[in-house]
């Protein structure tokens, strides 16, 4: 056979860049190919040198002549998708905005075969579950669990934060405002996700016989420092040994504000125990309440969240004692800590 092509000087370039530097080893043989093409020899002489065929020959030097220098380049392996992104569009559309339950199924949330059933039901479309997952992961979709939000507020809860923040920023010098909240230490282990080998589910022991401590914390709001208080129960009791032990601990200050949630002994009102604590000591300690239903308004639960995340997820203690010990440890070496979220206005040390 003759040769069927001819090459422009700045195309017989291309090629030879290609053929001597492409790093990929069929782009340099479709580019030595069309050389020899080029070049004139005979069919039969470019076979032999390549080993390759005629109909290799015939392919490439026809693609060349549709497509150009890009043909070289080659199509994607595979089968060659018969239907558009028109069907990936729709199951993101599903679902991101619409639940199964609109749908008659009996099911909370979608599963890529839920899809699949969906499609074939509505569309008689037939395609697998990993074709329905890769079209979720080319919307920037994954398999996480969802943060779990209240859907009920607080209706005094502009009020309440606006007074919260004009607390602290015209706080004296000789005052100060802590953040308080309690943590439960459970014996058995919080389970969360780790790095584990492919096919071997990893195993967290655990004692079986839970046992719980209870730690009431409060984060001062200038400085991030820490002081908490161990105790066998949540309760008031708990509460009245904290507070008194912020009043001796910050003795310089004239009044200490502790800012907490509603739990009822946290009030006066609901919690003889306080109540009588607060009659001695209520000219030093001044309580004030966050709004319900808002646990982010309190910068302390964040402490908690690395607490749990950090050291009683998946732990490995055998005694409670053993546990409280890491706690107190990580809590040492982790104060003073960071006043997280923009809640409130950005404190100043003093």
């Amino acid at each position: 056979m003759s040769c069927t092509i001819s090459l422009a000087a700045h195309e017989r370039k291309a090629l030879l860049d290609l053929y001597r530097h492409s790093p990929d080893p069929a782009v340099a043989h479709r580019a030595h190919l069309l050389l020899l093409l080029a070049d004139g020899f005979p069919w039969d002489t470019i076979t032999a040198v390549l080993f390759t065929s005629t109909s290799t020959i015939a392919r490439w030097q026809q693609r060349y002549q549709q497509a150009g220098l890009e043909a070289l380049f080659g199509r994607p392996a595979g089968r060659r998708p018969w239907f558009s992104g028109l069907w990936a569009r729709l199951a993101v559309r599903w679902v991101t905005e619409r639940s199964p339950r609109d749908f008659g199924f009996l099911r909370s949330r979608w599963t890529c075969a839920t899809v699949v059933v969906l499609l074939l039901s509505y569309y008689q479309l037939v395609v697998s579950r990993e074709t329905v997952r890769r079209w979720l992961h080319q919307a920037d979709l994954v398999w996480r669990r969802p943060r779990p939000v209240l859907r009920r507020q607080d209706p005094c809860r502009t009020s309440k934060l606006r007074a919260l923040r004009r607390l602290l920023t015209n706080l004296p010098a000789d005052e100060v405002a802590v953040f308080e909240d309690e943590v439960d230490i459970h014996l058995n282990p919080k389970i969360g996700s780790m790095w584990m080998r492919k096919g071997q589910q990893a195993e967290v022991e655990t004692p079986g016989d839970n046992q719980k401590r209870y730690l009431a914390g409060s984060m001062n709001w200038r400085t991030g420092t820490l002081w908490v208080t161990e105790g066998p129960k949540r309760d008031g009791a708990l509460f009245v040994r904290h507070l008194d032990e912020l009043r001796r601990r910050l003795r310089r200050y004239r009044v200490i504000h502790v800012i907490c949630d509603n739990a009822r002994f946290h009030q006066a009102t609901k919690c003889k125990r306080l109540a009588a604590y607060l009659k001695q000591w209520g000219h030093r300690i001044v309580l004030h309440y966050l709004p319900v239903y808002a646990p982010e308004t309190n910068p302390i639960e964040r402490v908690w969240w690395h607490l749990h995340d950090e050291i009683t997820r998946n732990h490995q203690c055998h005694t409670l004692e053993e546990l409280l010990d890491l706690v107190f440890r990580w809590l040492e070496y982790r104060s003073p800590f960071q006043i997280e979220g923009s809640v409130y206005p950005t404190p100043k040390t003093g």
